[in-house]
């Protein structure tokens, strides 16, 4: 018999994964043939977990020392007050995880979707292939079930009204025998009962284990959004009790990611053993079933292949067309001279008529093309799908593992950078107008009344020259009386956006303005009318956020790619229910 399949050659991936080292759990090369009842392949499955768990064990232990040096490590004090690369340090490691997070949760999505739709095309090709061996049986069982009851109660009366004239008895025995030798061809067809009740119960088992493992998927990519939200608004807000939590459910997602990894390579590497050889599976796991000749034809079904149903079903309509002969005759000869036979015979040819129909109905679901596209579909569907989108998952809990253990050690440092944060702001001048505790305060207390300007406004009024020669004692009064509440008040010199022209910058340590020169002044004014309003709106994003002013544009941008994420999340969430519901459909129908 020949074994060479032209529709159907395994993918290169699964060839990559058929080669993948397997060893027991004696550190020996096994087989890597598909042979699940076999230990040793079972076992080389438990040494791929224990592989995943000796990483993750590794993993944590990195995790463990890095945190205890950054506990037991102290910096000196030079660099303690040194802010900026902390705060890079932390943005950076922040963004890096967020991003990865993001593209960790997209390939998810994908590689979840794409194992649903592999599993999907293969339960679907098990209701066909359930659909077509439970029309067989049923066309066999009828045809048997007419043959050997209606047709005998026709031929017994017919039988007592023929009894004088023997040869009409005679023809009616000889359609007796080829009735019986219908029942006989009939009853040699395989019996589809045992096959069918297995592809059903495969079908059922591999639908329900899909549907718990597409959700689990769903929940733990769910968890990962969740985790990476709450870690960014926790960095933004600098909330200790948040980015503690967070801490807590990376390290619960971490191992969760090593376990899904884990899961995800051995069920590729199985399935990928299975798909390189089908076929040889599927002869050893139905020799006892059904013939090795009819597993072949329906697994190859080439032109060059015997049908092994061809002879019976030749011989079933030749007794058709014999029976119909001999009921034609009688109809013509005996029923002028026996009119009560008339009714048992048009019941004979009604009978053969529905068995001719039956017969051609089987003769269409025995051929190999309909089961043959049924097993290729499910071949692709599992092998090309299934396959690919199990390596997309392995690729998403390889960057959930990254991300996590980004996040985990952004997390302690941002613990330590908001702490020397808050130190810092213990130390500010409370009278610093750039402070916005102090700015919270001054704008509620009602002492300051006074309206004048200070060297902002002076420096940006080119024209008026006169005002900037005050006497430096006045200038200073004046301007540390000025009020704060005018701080954003004015749309006038900026297009409508709030004004920074009234900030006092005699808190600062600025020195008067009557001690600059005129050309030094005009060129300060031009500076703060360009660049001052930048400068305080950073100053203030850096003084309420944890990260510098660019960095928090890239988090802003993080945020936005976040919603598309749940957006996508959800559109995959109606999408697996649409498939669940047809599947369920599928299932109760046949």
């Amino acid at each position: 018999m020949s074994s060479i399949r032209e529709d159907y050659s395994a993918p290169w991936w699964t060839y990559w994964l058929h080669n993948f080292p397997h060893v027991n759990l004696n550190f020996q090369p096994i087989d890597n043939t598909f042979t699940p009842q076999d230990q040793n392949y079972q076992q080389s499955f438990i040494f791929l977990a224990c592989m995943m768990a000796a990483g993750l064990g590794l993993n944590l232990l990195c995790l463990a020392i890095y945190l205890s040096c950054l506990c037991c490590c102290r910096k000196d004090d030079e660099e303690e007050e040194s802010k900026s690369p902390n705060s890079c340090c932390v943005t950076w490691s922040a963004v890096t995880a967020g991003l990865l997070s993001c593209a960790a949760v997209g390939v998810g999505f994908y590689g979840n979707s794409e194992t649903n739709d592999g599993v999907y095309q293969l339960t679907y090709s098990l209701y066909n292939t359930n659909h077509t061996l439970g029309g067989v049986d049923s066309l066999v069982t009828g045809t048997m079930g007419s043959m050997e009851s209606g047709l005998k109660q026709h031929l017994a009366r017919l039988d007592e009204i023929f009894a004088t004239r023997g040869d009409y008895v005679q023809t009616l025995h000889f359609m007796q025998q080829m009735a019986d030798n219908v029942i006989k061809q009939l009853s040699g067809l395989p019996d589809w009962d045992m096959t069918k009740v297995d592809v059903v119960a495969i079908a059922d088992q591999t639908t329900y284990i899909e549907y718990y493992r597409w959700l689990t998927y769903l929940l733990l990519l769910i968890l990962d959004l969740v985790i990476c939200l709450a870690a960014c608004l926790g960095l933004a807000k600098q909330s200790r009790w948040l980015l503690t939590t967070m801490m807590v459910f990376g390290v619960l997602t971490l191992i969760l990611s090593w376990a899904s990894l884990g899961a995800d390579l051995a069920t590729a590497v199985s399935t990928s053993d299975f798909c390189v050889t089908p076929d040889k599976f599927i002869m050893n796991h139905t020799k006892d079933l059904i013939s090795s000749e009819i597993v072949h034809y329906y697994l190859y079904c080439s032109q060059a292949l015997p049908n092994p149903f061809q002879q019976s079903l030749t011989i079933f309509q030749r007794s058709l067309t014999t029976m119909q002969i001999q009921i034609q005759g009688l109809l013509q000869f005996a029923v002028p001279l026996f009119p009560t036979a008339e009714r048992d015979l048009l019941g004979i040819q009604h009978l053969l008529n529905s068995s001719e129909a039956s017969l051609h109905q089987l003769t269409a679901l025995l051929d190999c093309r309909g089961l043959n596209k049924d097993y290729l579909d499910a071949l692709i569907g599992v092998c090309y799908d299934g396959v690919e989108g199990l390596l997309y998952l392995c690729l998403f809990s390889i960057l959930a593992i990254c991300a996590f253990c980004a996040m985990l050690c952004a997390i302690p440092r941002a613990w330590t950078h908001i702490a020397s944060r808050e130190r810092d702001y213990d130390d500010i001048d409370e009278g610093d107008p750039f402070n916005p505790q102090a700015r919270r305060v001054t704008t509620h207390n009602s002492n300051h009344t006074t309206n004048m300007h200070s060297f902002c406004s002076y420096s940006s009024s080119v024209g008026s020259q006169s005002s900037l020669h005050q006497p430096a004692a006045q200038a200073a009064q004046a301007v540390s009386n000025a009020p704060v509440s005018e701080y954003m008040n004015q749309s006038v010199l900026f297009g409508g956006n709030p004004r920074y022209e009234n900030v006092p910058l005699i808190g600062r340590g600025s020195p008067p303005p009557s001690v600059y020169t005129q050309q030094f002044r005009n060129g300060v004014s031009c500076f703060l009318l360009l660049f001052g309003p930048l400068c305080c709106l950073k100053d203030k994003i850096d003084s309420q956020l944890l990260f510098p002013l660019p960095s928090f544009q890239i988090i802003k941008c993080l945020f936005i790619s976040i919603f598309i994420l749940v957006l996508h999340f959800l559109f995959h969430i109606w999408h697996g229910f649409e498939l669940s519901t047809l599947l369920f459909r599928t299932s109760s129908s046949s």
